[in-house]
């Protein structure tokens, strides 16, 4: 099946890459609320999932990137 020209699996990688970015984002706020709130037990946790989360969007990125090229997921 496929939306708008594109495979539900493209469509997937899409939306996982996009999630990804938004909670990368998020984090931001997240990690200055853990140091409005003097803990940083909560601030290192963060950073810590964000940067997980950026090595997951970049091997998702790199991931599209190949199979762009082939043409083939």
């Amino acid at each position: 099946m496929s939306i708008n020209g594109i495979s539900d699996l493209e469509y997937d990688w899409v939306t996982v890459l996009h999630e990804k970015g938004k909670a990368i984002e998020a984090y931001d706020k997240y990690i200055e609320d853990a140091k409005a709130a003097d803990s940083q037990p909560c601030v290192e946790l963060l950073e810590s999932l964000k940067q997980s989360d950026t090595e997951h969007m970049e091997k998702v990125r790199q991931h599209l990137m190949e199979v762009m090229q082939k043409g083939k997921m």
